[in-house]
């Protein structure tokens, strides 16, 4: 039975919220929106009286997130590519960090949630979510919710959702994304994960789904497959409407053979869709031959005349001695097309999910139910095959199945793609389990027989997310902008050092400079140093307010871009979390 709510204590203001709350949605998904996710045990207080205690501002009075390095995790593997962004910390925080470094510059989010089974396999302010809990889908709904959020201001116009999901949450989920990307096509792909089945007595399920959200002109480009060398029988042999001659009359004529040598020499006339037609001999002493089954119905040829004799200039249309036309298929790598339902060995989370990540990490390893490598390689590739550029970003990575992909896909075609990620350290997933298997397949590994495995090659960079406090004095900005050092440098994509002094310091990306201005009396200094490096300089400076000092940076502004800091970082977080 629900609990009844006490509207004695309410407020006027109170009551006409909690109104319109009521009144908001009649038709989609509802769920208990107002959920807050630190202070969820408040709904089944008795003691609670009010909405503020109820339903509390998420972030109210909390501190701002941030990125600090972690440096003795820096991977440097191959210079001249992408850094590769690691974040261990709660995912909400490190989207939030996310909206000021990468607003509208992702190609592909690429996400695996925890699927809500009821089998203690996430949580919820620090709590496992149970079977029983009454709050369980409303709670997963809002984990959801809060972070989809975020994510959505961080693709670009032709970006790209991907969502993999299970049965348990597959149509509220739905139901969200419609919700929140409305004007985005949403396509559901099958994915025979499990073929042996779950092991149940009822249905034993062996597939799970993903959502694709796309623009609606966005095409996929399938798996390259090569294709070995072949010969195809010229003659439709199905039984659809397609293979008689009633229904395609073009695609029924002669061909021509030489019987002496079996060398196919041209085509026969068009022919009407009645028209009768000669089988005998031709002048030239070659033989007719006709798309005929063996009971003597009148079948097509795969090819119109014209697509036929070009074939036959090729070489391509060959004859047998007993006179059976085909045509020889030379080996080429092919795309093969995007089907909804997804089955094969390469999808099997058994052996190309834990059986792999058991050969990188050894026996030791003991992450439950990792994603096949193959899927998360597809369901990328399909989006960014022709995007060697492309960001790509997973804010539920797990054990870095899709940081590996990504890898794979960079070393298969010489790509320049970049991955960020995102983890909490619960059961130190993140520094045992993610990073060390990244560092792995960077680097190359020795896998449990003995085989050394060469790496992939990459560059990696490993983030934690901290805090400054979020109070709005001058002593709290300064500290905004002393710990803003990483999310400068991974917002402009520049980590070379350069120049670091007290006062400022100046960092590399190519021909690209970012230099970071902490206090207003280091201006000149930083004009003098930059005057010396050719190139423009992306430059952040400290104000109180949101003037970047323009006019003591009047004699070198055509070298330089302006900013003021925190104010653009605060102007983010203010929107964020308003």
């Amino acid at each position: 039975m629900a609990r009844k709510i006490n509207y004695d204590n309410w407020s006027k203001e109170e009551l006409i919220k909690e109104i319109r709350r009521i009144k908001e949605t009649k038709y989609g998904l509802v769920w208990h929106r107002d959920l807050p996710e630190e202070k969820i045990d408040i709904l089944i207080n008795p003691d609670a009286r009010t909405p503020s205690e109820m339903f509390p501002n998420e972030m109210a009075g909390k501190p701002f997130p941030i990125l600090k390095e972690t440096k003795d995790k820096e991977i440097n593997g191959d210079k001249g590519k992408p850094v590769n962004l690691l974040i261990e910390g709660d995912n909400y925080h490190s989207l939030a960090v996310l909206n000021f470094t990468h607003y509208e510059s992702i190609d592909v989010i690429y996400i695996d949630p925890p699927y809500n089974t009821g089998a203690k396999d996430w949580k919820y302010n620090n709590d496992y979510v149970e079977n029983n809990d009454p709050w369980r889908h409303s709670k997963w709904l809002t984990m959801m919710n809060n972070r989809l959020r975020l994510a959505k201001w961080l693709l670009k116009e032709d970006g790209v959702l991907i969502c993999a999901i299970d049965d348990y949450e597959v149509n509220t989920l739905g139901l969200l994304l419609e919700e929140l990307f409305p004007v985005l096509e949403k396509n559901l792909i099958i994915v025979e994960h499990h073929p042996q089945g779950a092991g149940s007595t009822a249905v034993s399920r062996t597939h799970e789904y993903a959502y694709v959200l796309t623009q609606k002109e966005i095409g996929f480009q399938g798996r390259i497959v090569q294709e070995e060398e072949a010969n195809w029988s010229l003659k439709r042999s199905g039984q659809g409407e397609n293979n008689w001659r009633k229904n395609r009359p073009n695609q029924f004529f002669a061909i021509y053979v030489n019987p002496e040598n079996l060398l196919v020499e041209g085509v026969g006339p068009a022919l009407k869709g009645n028209d009768s037609y000669p089988t005998g001999i031709t002048e030239e002493g070659f033989i007719r031959i006709y798309p005929l089954d063996k009971n003597g119905r009148e079948r097509v040829w795969r090819y119109n005349r014209e697509s036929m004799q070009e074939l036959i200039k090729l070489g391509q249309i060959e004859s047998s001695k007993t006179f059976s036309l085909s045509v020889h298929k030379s080996a080429r790598s092919v795309t093969t097309p995007i089907f909804s339902v997804w089955k094969g060995a390469r999808y099997n989370a058994g052996t190309s999910g834990s059986n792999l990540l058991t050969e990188i990490m050894g026996e030791a390893n003991t992450f439950p139910y990792p994603k096949s490598l193959y899927t998360v390689y597809d369901m990328i590739a399909m989006v960014v095959r022709n995007k060697k550029n492309a960001i790509i970003l997973d804010f539920f990575a797990g054990s870095g199945t899709t940081g590996h992909a990504v890898l794979e896909l960079n070393k298969e075609d010489g790509g320049n793609r970049q991955f960020i990620l995102c983890t909490n350290n619960e059961n130190n997933i993140c520094t045992d389990v993610c990073y060390p298997r990244l560092k792995k397949v960077i680097e190359g590994y020795k896998n449990p027989k003995g085989e050394n495995i060469a790496g992939l090659g990459g560059n990696l960079k490993y983030y934690i997310c901290d805090f400054v406090e979020a109070e709005p004095t001058d002593m709290n900005k300064r500290k905004l902008v002393s710990e803003s050092t990483e999310m400068l440098c991974i917002r402009e994509s520049a980590f070379e050092p350069v120049q670091d002094e007290s006062g400022f310091k100046i960092f590399k990306n190519s021909d690209k400079y970012l230099g970071i201005v902490f206090y207003e009396e280091a201006i000149d200094a930083f004009k003098k140093a930059i005057k010396k490096f050719e190139g423009h300089f992306n430059t952040y400076v400290f104000s109180l307010g949101d003037d970047p000092h323009e006019k003591q940076f009047a004699d070198v502004k055509d070298k330089v871009t302006l900013c003021a800091i925190p104010e653009v970082i605060l102007k983010v977080y203010r929107e964020i979390f308003k």
